[in-house]
């Protein structure tokens, strides 16, 4: 096999140019090399059966597996070659083939890469936190990325999640990653190593999971539903929250309801607020639970609920510092048999000097407590305990690292909750199987509907196919009528062609078209489409993959 040709490809809009010459006169199944210029090599292998699914395309019996890259840049063509056919198809067309198969056949995947209270600790997650007031932004910027069409961001102090639909998985994640550590200043290698990556079904079946509270700290929590529900408001309008992500957050939300509704998995369930005041409790001598003298700082929604929490647990008396007192004020309202006095943030110091155990759970950026407050306050009397107790459910943290470190002193994160929801394992892993039968259907339900999406293109081209073969004929046919015809007629002319076009199409439409319900009916559908594009031609010669990231190019 002897080939000498140039070839161009365009990859992540960064156009290469390479001349590929071949010097061999023979062809071997076990090996095949290829010399090229400069930082490029190709070699050519037989399929091993184990290669993963993501770069081996097609993997027909007796092929050969191409590999095209550079060291500038991790790129990896794979195209599978029919030893029969490679003395007749150039190295040009072989290189075309694979990249064609690899880059523009691919379909765009969901994508999740995010770190959770299961994987990072709190240190890592509060540095990559986003504010809920900033997910716009952040969504505009990750959609900025050239091989990411649409995303949403998920921040809680639990996890940090970022959902995308990308062109390129590899190059997607690579892309979402370096955004991530650009914006948070950890660097890649730190993100990787905590962070877990999710693609297509698994990363639809772990947001239902998410919503259904099964991912929880706490099983079954209600708080999680809440902010998933954010997301799409907070998104409603965002450039870059498209149909896909959309459509993902809006079944994931119908998928928390449907858990809690039709399971027990609710039942007794606490929320991370709860699960803060029962730690608090545990730490705490049970003699001193009723005199313990507390502070919750911040009248949020967190920390709404640690005090509806400390009045369950029959604490009567308690100082709230915050920003203004509207909402303790209405919550006063609420709770009217508790004593409820409210404090300004100026009052901060003051307030936690008078008390036992300080709850702080306010969205500041940065730390509220730091060693030089704590080590000045007075010290709490030995019926607590003799420690004075943080804890702090905010990501980030209220509390800063350091005032760990002081004596008489005790502080508790996010992270020290587990040691509350240690004791219902069993309980939890028998309520999660209940809810897991309803997010495997859901889940078979959401990938049905994203299926059926893939017709949309064909119904578009084909109509495109339709009008420019339309608007043609009846161009030749109104030159044919002479000048002089009137615009009635004229008018008369044009919607007759269009009623004729349209009940032509109106068969082939129908069955193009599926809700994604009946997986009998989206296999026919998708079958249908397939034939579509063979008959009428309606593939385009230019990679999708190619065009949309020239457009993002053009837009920058």
């Amino acid at each position: 096999m002897a080939v000498a040709s140039g070839f161009a490809t365009t990859i992540s809009g960064a156009k290469m140019e390479t001349l590929l010459s071949l010097n061999s006169s023979s062809y071997s199944t076990s090996s095949v090399s290829f010399v090229l210029p400069q930082d490029m090599r190709v070699s050519c292998k037989p399929p091993r059966n184990n290669y993963r699914r993501r770069v081996l395309l097609n993997n027909k019996g007796g092929g050969v597996r191409c590999e095209v890259s550079t060291a500038s840049n991790d790129v990896a063509l794979a195209a599978e070659i029919d030893p029969a056919r490679v003395s007749s198809m150039s190295a040009l067309e072989q290189l075309k083939t694979s990249a064609v198969d690899r880059y523009t056949k691919e379909r765009a995947s969901i994508v999740v890469i995010g770190l959770s209270i299961h994987t990072a600790p709190v240190e890592m997650r509060e540095k990559l936190a986003i504010p809920e007031a900033e997910w716009p932004r952040a969504t505009g910027e990750l959609c900025g990325l050239n091989h990411i069409e649409e995303a949403a961001v998920l921040s809680t102090c639990n996890r940090m999640e970022i959902y995308v639909v990308a062109l390129s998985q590899h190059r997607g994640v690579k892309e979402v990653t370096e955004w991530m550590s650009k914006t948070s200043g950890v660097p890649v290698s730190e993100i990787c190593e905590h962070r877990f990556l999710l693609y297509n079904n698994d990363a639809t079946q772990h947001l239902f999971e998410v919503s259904a509270g099964l991912d929880s700290l706490v099983l079954g929590e209600g708080q999680i539903l809440a902010q998933v529900k954010q997301v799409v408001k907070v998104g409603q309008g965002v450039v870059g929250f498209g149909r896909n992500i959309s459509g993902l957050f809006k079944h994931a939300i119908t998928v928390g309801k449907r858990v809690r509704t039709e399971t027990n998995i609710a039942a007794g369930a606490v929320s991370v607020s709860s699960a803060a005041v029962e730690l608090a409790l545990m730490k705490l001598p049970e003699s001193s639970h009723a005199s313990a003298r507390m502070l919750v700082i911040g009248a949020g929604k967190m920390g709404k609920l640690v005090i509806k929490h400390l009045v369950a647990k029959g604490c009567t008396k308690m100082v709230v510092v915050n920003r203004t007192g509207d909402r303790v004020a209405a919550i006063r309202e609420e709770l009217k048999d508790v004593e409820i006095i409210y404090k300004p943030f100026p009052d901060m110091l003051t307030c936690a000097a008078e008390a036992d155990v300080v709850f702080t759970s306010t969205s500041s950026e940065t730390p509220l407590f730091v060693r030089d407050d704590v080590k000045d306050l007075p010290p709490v009397g030995s019926e607590v305990g003799g420690s004075r107790l943080f804890v702090d459910i905010s990501v980030p943290r209220n509390v800063g690292s350091c005032v760990s470190d002081l004596e008489n002193v005790r502080v508790y994160n996010v992270d020290d909750l587990k040691e509350v929801v240690a004791a219902n394992k069993e309980d939890r892993l028998r309520k999660a199987m209940e809810a897991q039968a309803i997010i495997n259907e859901e889940s078979k339900q959401f990938e049905a509907w994203r299926d059926s999406l893939e017709t949309v293109p064909t119904i578009k081209k084909l109509r495109a196919y339709a009008e420019r073969i339309r608007l043609a004929e009846l161009e030749k046919c109104l030159s044919k009528m002479g000048d002089d015809i009137s615009k009635k007629t004229r008018r008369a002319v044009d919607d007759l062609s269009r009623g004729i076009v349209n009940k032509l199409l109106h068969g082939p439409m129908q069955h193009l078209r599926c809700d994604g319900s009946d997986s009998r009916t989206l296999s026919e559908t998708l079958e249908n489409m397939h034939a579509l594009n063979r008959m009428f031609s309606l593939e385009t010669e230019v990679a999708v993959l190619e065009q949309k990231i020239r457009a993002k190019q053009s837009q920058k």
